[in-house]
């Protein structure tokens, strides 16, 4: 495989989608939640919750979103080794986090709905809102560190917060575009891609479990 057919696909990913996902300063459904501090409310699972995804999210999934279009694009070129090709399909899949988050909740709550204002999860009165935030950066040519930053903010009927699941992983990847590297050694590089989004999300899914088992060990013993 040309080094030169590589580069030639991070260069569009590159100028095509930036360097990553950028938070919103002003976020304008946050400034309908209360100021935060401690909610006598508990996490259970006859629950039902709202989900709102940040601006940080609906950031992160158009940059995922692009970048995966343009990685489909570069598998098409006969010239790049199918094993990097796939492994750049793979590491971009917009939905991977997204539906693992979803079954995540899922798996602690009754309903889970997903809504797209907070005026819409006022009227609908679930038992928890949740501000899902979600963050992805990718390698790039200038940019060889990845992370993947999953968050979800629990808040009462009263929009009084909760308490927060999270998972966190980055790293610095040795650069993959080295004149001499075999086609193996460049797909595992960007498969690390995939693999750190499904630690992080590993890490969530422990976080939120720990979360929900408090609340409910906090309600047992105040019985």
């Amino acid at each position: 495989m040309r080094i030169s057919t590589l580069l030639a696909l991070v260069v569009v990913l590159l100028t095509g989608t930036g360097t990553s996902a950028v938070a919103s300063a002003a976020d304008d459904m946050s400034c309908h939640f209360l100021p935060m501090a401690d909610s006598g409310a508990n996490l259970q699972h006859a629950q039902s919750v709202g989900v709102l995804y940040s601006e940080n999210t609906l950031n992160t999934l158009e940059y995922l979103e692009h970048y995966h279009s343009v990685a489909l694009n570069g598998a098409k070129n006969a010239g790049l080794d199918p094993r990097i090709s796939q492994a750049f399909v793979n590491s971009s899949d917009p939905k991977l986090a997204i539906n693992w988050l979803m079954a995540s909740l899922q798996k602690h709550f009754a309903s889970v709905t997903v809504y797209d204002n907070l005026d819409a999860v006022v009227q609908a009165h679930p038992d928890v809102v949740v501000m899902l935030d979600t963050y992805n950066q990718l390698v790039s040519k200038r940019n060889n560190r990845v992370e993947a930053r999953f968050i979800a903010k629990f808040y009462d009927a009263n929009l009084q917060y909760i308490g927060q699941a999270e998972g966190l992983r980055a790293k610095d990847m040795p650069s993959v575009w080295v004149r001499g590297k075999a086609a193996p050694e460049i797909a595992a590089q960007i498969n690390q891609q995939t693999e750190l989004q499904v630690d992080a999300l590993k890490q969530f899914d422990v976080s939120l479990k720990a979360l929900v088992t408090q609340d409910e060990a906090g309600q047992m013993a105040a019985k």
